[in-house]
């Protein structure tokens, strides 16, 4: 007997069912009315629906059809995650590649580090290869990727990008006192950015000992999706229950922030510190 392995349910063929699930719904389409345009059963969009088949090219370019949206490929863009990275893990890829640039806020806690996009070379450099039993290639690598999420800040339309972290970040050594002191002069200098804004966050806060996350608002009706951080693998979610759990959490830490104005003040101040 035949088992169908169980399908990953953050990647981007789980991305793609769970995308073609809401937009039928939404049009208030029965499976077999999108199986008849799609030229396939009732059954096969099922299997789509629920990441147990692999969509073809074609029926990327049909939904598109289907739903209104050729002219932004939508489908197709999610089919080409899917043919590019076979059978790899897609939690952390389809973040960068697809969520992050897509989202029109991106809401972020940090309990113990500077928060990946706003990260300095030297400083991500420094973390990356403290990670046990990795090669050099790898931590340059890494580091590459991680500076590229920044180019979402220079766009003409870039997201609004909210962030907080807990004040021990700022004097949590990584790397000499050179690159600590270079990192808090980038969150200074990022924060005069239009579309950042950056609250440091009190100590005592305990809601934010749970983790560190990432939320997306997304446009065009989509929804919201987070990020949540572990040790092992991170966790990429729409789940609505999900959702507002996160979203919950993050509003309990935000009561814990120090104005804008005195997070500044605060990072000056450590950032002399490390002189």
């Amino acid at each position: 007997m035949t088992h169908e392995p169980t399908p990953d349910s953050t990647g981007p063929r789980a991305r793609f069912g769970a995308e073609m699930r809401r937009l039928r719904e939404a049009a208030q389409l029965s499976q077999a009315a999108v199986a008849s345009r799609l030229g396939c059963t009732q059954t096969q969009v099922s299997r789509l629906e629920m990441a147990k088949r692999t969509p073809s090219k074609s029926d990327a370019k049909k939904l598109d059809q289907i739903f209104g949206l050729s002219d932004r490929q939508y489908f197709v863009s999610l089919y080409r995650r899917i043919a590019s990275h076979p059978g790899g893990p897609g939690w952390f890829l389809g973040w960068v590649e697809e969520i992050e640039p897509s989202a029109a806020v991106l809401r972020s806690w940090d309990p113990l580090l500077i928060p990946g996009l706003l990260q300095t070379e030297p400083y991500a450099r420094e973390l990356f290869r403290r990670e046990p039993r990795i090669a050099d290639d790898e931590v340059e690598a890494r580091v590459h990727a991680r500076l590229q999420r920044r180019q979402i800040l220079d766009r003409d339309d870039p997201p609004m990008v909210l962030v907080l972290f807990d004040a021990s970040v700022l004097r949590r050594q990584v790397g000499d006192r050179e690159v600590m002191r270079d990192q808090l002069s980038y969150l200074l200098e990022v924060a005069t950015h239009p579309a950042i804004s950056i609250q440091v966050v009190d100590p005592r806060c305990l809601p934010g000992l749970a983790g560190a996350f990432m939320i997306a608002e997304l446009p065009n009706g989509e929804p919201e999706t987070i990020h949540a951080d572990s040790p092992a693998e991170g966790q990429v979610s729409s789940d609505p229950n999900l959702v507002t759990s996160i979203r919950n959490r993050y509003e309990a830490i935000r009561l814990w922030a120090y104005p804008e104005h005195e997070s500044l003040r605060m990072i000056e101040e450590v950032k002399q510190e490390w002189t």
